[in-house]
C-alpha cells in the first residue's frame, strides 16, 4: 500500500490509455509522456501497461507501506527518499516507512513514478488511466488527494536489479525552449498564406491555460480566408461543419491563440485544425510549461513516421539493456 501525505498540485492515476472509444467521443487519457511512462515500468519490470502515477509540476510527498522496487522517469523534478536525494531513470527500492518526496520542478513539467506491480484501480473501458473531466478511471476519477491510499496490483513480469539505470544517452534532454514537428492540415488551406508563415515563424509562448486537455498558445492572431460558410456553420471562417480531432490537432478559434489538444480533449468539433503534432513529440508536450516557448516546424508524413520508428528504436534498446 501506498498512503498519500501530500497529494501535490496534480498526481493522477495512468496507463497506456482507454483506447478504442474515440468514435463515442471519449478520448485515451493516460501518460502524456508515453517514452517516460514505459521507461519506468520497464526498470521495475512491469507489464507495459502497468498503471503509474503521473506527476505534474508540484510532486507530492508519499509513504509506503512495504518494500518494493520503484523508478522515477521524465522531467526533472528532483526526488528524495526521507529526505536523500535519489536518481531517476533508475531502479530504486523503497522499504517500509519511507517517504518518497519531490524538490521543486526544475526542466520539463510532468514525471512518471511506477512501482513494482502497478497501481491497483479498477479498470474502465479497459483502462486505469484517470480521465478528471468526467470523473471516470484512475482512483476514484480524480487527483490524488491527502489520506488516498493506493493499493498494488500484480502486474510484475520481471526481476530488475536495484541499481539498474538506462543510458544516459537515451535519457530525453529537456529545455525552456522547444521546437515541436507538425504536418500541416486538414484545415491549413484555409488560412491566408501570410498566416500560414505566421504561424511557422512565430515563437509562441505557452499561457497558464495548458493542461491535459490542451496547450494554448499566445502569439500572433492568424487570419483565415473569407468564404462562404456551408451547411451553417457560422459566418467564422474559423469554424467548419465538424471533424474528428486527432491527438496533436492544433486548432485556433476565430484565429487567436493556437491550441493543441492532448489526451483529454473531445474527439471533434467545428473549429479548423491547421496542423498536427506528430506522435514523436507529443511527448515533448508533454514536458512543456507554462510561459515557455514553442516553434512549430512543418516536416512530411514520411518524416513523422520515421520520427516515430526512431522512438521505438530507442525504447527497444532500453528494453534489451535492462
Amino acid at each position: 500500500m501506498i498512503s498519500v501525505i501530500k497529494p501535490g498540485l496534480q498526481t493522477t492515476v495512468q496507463d497506456k490509455g482507454r483506447i478504442g472509444f474515440y468514435e463515442i467521443g471519449m478520448p485515451p487519457s493516460g501518460a502524456m509522456d508515453k517514452y517516460a511512462f514505459t521507461v519506468a515500468n520497464l526498470l521495475v519490470g512491469n507489464h507495459p501497461n502497468a498503471a503509474v502515477l503521473e506527476i505534474t509540476y508540484l510532486g507530492p510527498v508519499l509513504q509506503f507501506g512495504k518494500r518494493m522496487r520503484i523508478s522515477l522517469a521524465g522531467g526533472q523534478i528532483p526526488p528524495r527518499i526521507n529526505g536523500q536525494p535519489v536518481p531517476m531513470w533508475t531502479t530504486l527500492e523503497v522499504r517500509e516507512g519511507d517517504e518518497l518526496s519531490f524538490d521543486f520542478v526544475q526542466l520539463g513539467a510532468r514525471v512518471y513514478l511506477a512501482v513494482e506491480g502497478g497501481i491497483d484501480v479498477p479498470l474502465v473501458m479497459n483502462s486505469r488511466s484517470t480521465y478528471t473531466l468526467i470523473g471516470i478511471g484512475g482512483y476514484e476519477g480524480r487527483a490524488l488527494a491527502a489520506g488516498d491510499r493506493l493499493q498494488l496490483a500484480d502486474m510484475h513480469e520481471k526481476e530488475v536489479a536495484v541499481g539498474t539505470q538506462i543510458d544516459p544517452r537515451l535519457i530525453p534532454a529537456y529545455s525552456r525552449s522547444h521546437e515541436i514537428r507538425v504536418v500541416m492540415g486538414l484545415c491549413s488551406y484555409r488560412l491566408t498564406d501570410e498566416s500560414k508563415q505566421t504561424f511557422l515563424n512565430t515563437e509562441w509562448t505557452v499561457t497558464p491555460e495548458a493542461n491535459r486537455t490542451g496547450y494554448r498558445h499566445r502569439g500572433e492572431r492568424l487570419q483565415f480566408v473569407e468564404r462562404e460558410q456551408p451547411f451553417g456553420a457560422g459566418s467564422n471562417p474559423s469554424n467548419v461543419t465538424d471533424l474528428g480531432y486527432p491527438i496533436g490537432s492544433i486548432q485556433v478559434p476565430d484565429g487567436v491563440e493556437p491550441i493543441v489538444l492532448l489526451h483529454d480533449a473531445v474527439t471533434g468539433g467545428g473549429y479548423a485544425t491547421i496542423a498536427t503534432v506528430i506522435s514523436a513529440d507529443l511527448d515533448r508536450m508533454a514536458q512543456i510549461k507554462t510561459n515557455e516557448k514553442v516553434r512549430f516546424v512543418p516536416v512530411t508524413l514520411a518524416d513523422a513516421l520515421e520520427a516515430r520508428r526512431e522512438v521505438q528504436a530507442r525504447l527497444s534498446q532500453v528494453a534489451s539493456a535492462i
